[in-house]
């Protein structure tokens, strides 16, 4: 029996069983494509977090310790890929003799590297002029001795007499913080600045000169191993990750006792990887469960349309004898007919975006996971459509109150109790809630080797969602009225003399309008909710992006080599809109040293953009123009406000190099503002003045930066800036996606321009669903009517009329209420996700051609639906109504 009733319904009724499996799919599609891409994302961000880390162990040595015993530790507790030693020594300062003068720095540092270390670790030394082979000095050691290859300085050793060496190089140390930082601190203890001034030896002659040193002073020379841990035996999930790599480096701690200690680098990055991995379990809450919800509720609508169908078919059975067990039985093997092929179309659907979207499908459990999910959900989707609808028809009314057909009229029962403006107010609360506490959505805690997500800040835009549709329902039926004058007016140009009676029809059928526009509403709502945080996430993804690399196209030169020398060159370079020059200083507060930047108040804007969040308490523009009108005037960070407990209008007095004497000499600034990120600058510490004044009184105009902006695309004015300054030593250019992909594995880094399109096209296809296939099948479903008005007499515009004025209803109050809660949706999302940019967004980004497309669809599927319906109703034959 229950194979006969689905061939029949096959057969029969095929938009029943396909219309109910196309909205499962929907569900179905939408979960396991997110699920899909949240996986490979977490090991994107896994991989990438990992490969940002330069050194992944350094494993310092205790002076009783025996190399040989605490390398073989290292390989027992964690594969490997690269365990290298690395020499350090104090020493009392450097002197160097050149041009007449003589330079003396302060203490520093005299390092070596063994064998094969700058081939299994190339990030950690980069050659600025001369060569690798002997002895060289980091740039600004350079810069404070004023030394250039072929020169010689004096080392003095701790406790030793001082020996001479001969410089063949100058270099950078890109990852100098990591490459000197204090091993073995206490937690919570702050982190040791890097040295100013740095020596590299070949290993051969670092043991020469401080082998001695390090016997008379052990705590003046040590050895360190520096490890590159084998990633592909790390888990791909960063929470795993961090916990594998963590407890391989207490296990080394546990081993090596006494005997050395270990810096858990890349431990410390996964730690923090942890959040943004937490962040997309929130964007999949934030934007996937509304959009599963919605194409259920959009399921539920479709199969309510067969509602009076299903009534009569479970009378017609009653009087046939059959029972209520046979009824839900019927039912079940309905449902999981539905179920099974709605998991089927929406898991294909899901494989087709996880290979052109993502490049590849889930593995293993992942893929068992996704697969079970999806066929779980859609079994529960379709229980719920068609198993429970049925249960509840088959307890509750008899055979004569089935074959009425008869709906119900007037107010729905909650409206008497105002739920929809309750569930606002408390939303409003919520959001207030999580505002007052920083919406600090996603918390990981120092040493938990766990992630806490705030789930509380899910309630506020889950209490408007359900607030937003109550409010959707209410409004659409009270408008719904016979007494509404408006839509009387507004009815009369297409129905003419029929206004009046199409309005009574409309208010006897208020409810089943209301739902419908309630969900056309919710679809609309999930589109340009999704569309419109899509676009400012984008967009602020590359605001970061343009904040680490300071423009769209960025060249980094060095004192020695400015970039701002070839600005003219530069900025006629094809595709560039404009190039301005920035300087990049190194200036002394008090005892710490900082980055220093110098710009032309009057040009940047014309190169980069800045946020007023940069700058608390004022806005970009106001602040410049306060820089401006001060020529000493300084911005300052605010953690050098706090350390140094500084007010508006002090006097700064920083020690600059200057370019006559090379040492450095005290300027005074004025202290006018606290700024806390501005373009290439790092986040911690540093300044900001007017470069003109620091030219005046360092004697030095040069500019070591250029930024540029670009009409073309920025990787192609990168090129040609590269061919430009090809001969040009210690010279460095970066675009905007050289940046984005190297910033970090934070969500904004992520590319979600394949997740963008999927949940846009997943938006548009349901919105034009809501609009187009329940108005069809609404319409499709009340032939019986249509058919007894063409009986009476009725003509065909008549008719048309009464089809025409029930979808514009539909249509407008959707498009209507789901944009307006679809903008309050996305304004609250960005809100609670907060966390995830940097710098925050300052308004809404509008993504003004998917919106328009987006009504277009709505519109277009509207009207089909409207004309197919004008077309099958206007030509009901009189013996339909025997069939109905």
């Amino acid at each position: 029996m229950n194979l006969l009733w689905i061939r029949s319904l096959l057969f029969k009724s095929p938009l029943r069983i396909w219309g109910t499996a196309a909205g499962i799919a929907l569900a179905v599609a939408l979960y396991a494509s997110l699920a899909a891409f949240i996986g490979h994302s977490a090991a994107r961000m896994t991989v990438r977090a990992a490969q940002a880390v330069p050194i992944d162990w350094q494993v310092q040595l205790l002076p009783a310790a025996q190399p040989a015993q605490v390398a073989a530790n290292i390989r027992k507790a964690v594969a490997v890929t690269a365990l290298h030693a690395v020499y350090y020594a104090n020493t009392a300062g450097f002197v160097a003799t050149t041009g007449g003068t003589t330079q003396t720095t302060g203490p520093g540092k005299a390092i070596a590297f063994d064998a094969g270390y700058r081939h299994a670790f190339p990030q950690e030394v980069h050659l600025l002029t001369g060569s690798l082979t002997g002895a060289v000095v980091a740039q600004q050691t350079a810069a404070n001795l004023h030394v250039k290859p072929g020169d010689t300085i004096t080392v003095q050793r701790v406790g030793l007499p001082p020996v001479k060496v001969r410089i063949g190089g100058v270099v950078t140390l890109p990852d100098r913080d990591a490459l000197f930082q204090g091993v073995g601190l206490p937690k919570g203890a702050k982190p040791q600045a890097p040295p100013d001034n740095v020596l590299i030896l070949p290993a051969a002659q670092w043991h020469a000169l401080f082998d001695a040193q390090a016997k008379q002073r052990p705590d003046a020379a040590w050895l360190q191993y520096h490890v590159k841990v084998d990633l592909s035996r790390l888990p791909a999930d960063p929470l795993k990750a961090y916990t594998a790599i963590s407890g391989a480096a207490h296990n080394l701690e546990a081993r090596v006792a006494g005997k050395a200690l270990v810096a858990d680098n890349l431990g410390t990055r996964l730690n923090a990887v942890r959040a943004d991995a937490a962040y997309a379990q929130v964007l999949f809450l934030f934007l996937g469960v509304p959009g599963i919800l919605l194409a259920t509720a959009l399921t539920l609508g479709v199969t309510s349309t067969h509602a009076a169908r299903r009534r009569t078919e479970q009378a017609l059975l009653r009087v046939r004898g059959a029972s209520t067990r046979q009824l839900l039985a019927l039912a079940a093997s309905e449902a999981l007919v539905t179920g099974v092929a709605g998991a089927v179309l929406g898991v294909a659907f899901a494989a087709l975006f996880a290979r052109g979207f993502i490049g590849a499908l889930p593995q293993g459990a992942a893929l068992a996971l996704a697969l079970g999910g999806a066929l779980v959900l859609a079994l529960i989707l379709a229980l719920l459509a068609i198993w429970v609808p049925a249960w509840a028809q088959a307890r509750q009314s008899s055979v004569a109150e089935a074959g009425r057909g008869i709906g119900r009229r007037g107010a729905f029962a909650w409206e008497r109790y105002y739920p929809d403006l309750l569930l606002l107010v408390a939303s409003g609360l919520f959001l207030w809630q999580s505002a007052s506490g920083g919406y600090q959505l996603v918390l990981a805690p120092e040493g938990v080797a766990a992630t806490a997500i705030d789930y509380k800040a899910f309630i506020a835009p889950a209490l408007f969602w359900a607030g937003s549709i109550l409010l959707s329902l209410r409004l659409a039926r009270l408008s719904l009225s016979r007494r509404n004058r408006l839509l009387h007016a507004a009815l009369r140009p297409l129905g003419g003399a029929l206004a009046p009676a199409i309005l009574a029809t409309l208010a006897r059928q208020s409810r089943r309008l209301a739902v419908g526009v309630a969900l056309l509403a919710l679809a609309v709502a999930f589109a340009v909710s999704t569309a419109v945080f899509n676009t400012t996430y984008n967009g602020q993804a590359r605001v970061d992006a343009q904040l680490t690399n300071g423009a769209d196209v960025t060249v980094f030169g060095t004192g020695a080599a400015p970039a701002g020398a070839h600005l003219g060159a530069l900025a006629a370079l094809p595709g560039v809109q404009a190039a301005v020059p920035m300087q990049h200083r190194y200036a002394y507060v008090g005892a710490d040293l900082q980055d220093m930047y110098g710009i032309q108040a009057n040009r940047l804007l014309r190169a980069t953009s800045l946020s007023d969040a940069y700058f608390p308490g004022s806005t970009a523009a106001q602040t410049l123009a306060r820089l401006r009108a001060t020529p000493n005037g300084v911005l300052v960070s605010q953690e050098t406000v706090n350390n140094y407990q500084l007010a508006l209008g002090d006097t700064l007095r920083l020690r600059l190099l200057d370019a006559r004497t090379h040492q450095y000499h005290t300027i005074p600034f004025k202290f006018i503002g606290i700024v806390r990120e501005f373009p290439t600058a790092p986040r911690d510490s540093f300044l900001v003045a007017n470069a003109a004044y620091i030219a005046k009184t360092t004697h030095n105009s040069g500019a070591e930066y250029a930024l540029i902006k670009t009409a073309a695309p920025p990787a192609q004015v990168a090129a040609e800036a590269r061919r430009l300054l090809a001969g040009v030593a210690g010279v460095q250019v970066k675009d905007l996606g050289q940046v984005a992909h190297i910033i970090g594995s934070s969500l904004t880094a992520l590319d979600l321009r394949g997740l963008t399109r999927l949940e846009l096209f997943y938006a548009l296809l349901t919105a034009a669903a809501a609009s187009g296939l329940l108005l069809a099948l609404g319409l499709f479903e009340r032939r019986k009517v249509f058919a007894t008005l063409d009986a009476l007499g009725a003509r065909p515009r008549q008719l048309a009329a009464f089809i025409w004025s029930e979808g514009l209803i539909v249509l407008v109050g959707g498009v209507v209420l789901g944009t307006a809660a679809g903008l309050a949706v996305a304004w609250m999302l960005v809100k609670l996700l907060t966390g995830v940019f940097d710098p925050p967004p300052q308004t809404l980004s509008l993504p003004w051609g998917y919106l328009s497309l987006l009504l277009a669809g709505v519109v277009a599927a509207s009207v089909a639906a409207l004309w197919l319906a004008t077309r099958r109703m206007s030509r009901v034959p009189v013996a339909t109504l025997r069939e109905l």
